[in-house]
């Protein structure tokens, strides 16, 4: 418990030094200093600083990768799917907020081993979401005009500019935000049958709603 709350008193003080002062304006020393830790208990946790940089990276990518997997697990329709997928991806950004920001900024500074890993799972990501899409096309849930690689990655892009924009404290909960998007991707997508499914429509009113 105690290395536990080590590494994350290092992870959250680097966090803060590398998003006021940027990835190579820190040392180890700063870090160490900061968070009261030593340079022994950093490099129990972080073999270096790229790796804790790294670790920054991967903890909210592989947390939205885990969840997509577990909703297509759970759910068997592609709108469930993608319901689900879109809610823990806006999610994502509240709970990481200062890791994604800090990934906004250093991302080029991350070593081509780190980097390959982080664009793996990136990678991983995108075609969970462009494979719900073609099966929705398949079973007539959605659109086929919309070509599935534009839908994707605009789903990707208009949730990745949050990090512009969204505000803890803003005048929308996270989840009001999920809502919004949900409503705004889904309904562009889905067919004229779809809508008209009654079990679509109450998975929709229940998931896609401001309750």
């Amino acid at each position: 418990m105690v290395e536990k709350q080590l590494k994350e008193r290092i992870i959250e003080t680097a966090l803060t030094l590398f998003e006021k002062y940027g990835y190579h304006g820190v040392t180890v020393d700063r870090i160490v200093a900061e968070c009261g830790a030593s340079k022994g208990g950093f490099y129990h946790n972080f073999k270096s600083k790229d790796e804790l940089l790294y670790h920054i990276h991967d903890v909210f990518i592989t947390y939205v990768l885990n969840k997509a997997q577990e909703a297509y697990v759970k759910y068997k329709t592609p709108t469930k799917r993608l319901c689900a997928i879109i809610h823990s991806f806006v999610r994502v950004f509240h709970i990481y907020k200062p890791h994604i920001t800090v990934f906004n900024q250093e991302a080029a500074y991350l070593k081509p081993a780190y980097a390959e890993k982080i664009n793996e799972k990136r990678e991983q990501y995108k075609q969970i979401i462009f494979q719900v899409l073609r099966e929705g096309i398949e079973a007539k849930q959605f659109r086929s005009e919309v070509p599935v690689e534009i839908a994707g990655l605009s789903i990707i892009g208009m949730v990745n500019w949050m990090y512009k924009w969204y505000k803890p404290d803003g005048p929308m909960s996270i989840e009001q935000i999920a809502v919004a998007f949900n409503d705004l991707i889904l309904h562009s997508l889905l067919t004229e049958e779809a809508k008209r499914d009654e079990d679509i429509s109450s998975f929709l009113l229940s998931h896609v709603s401001d309750e």
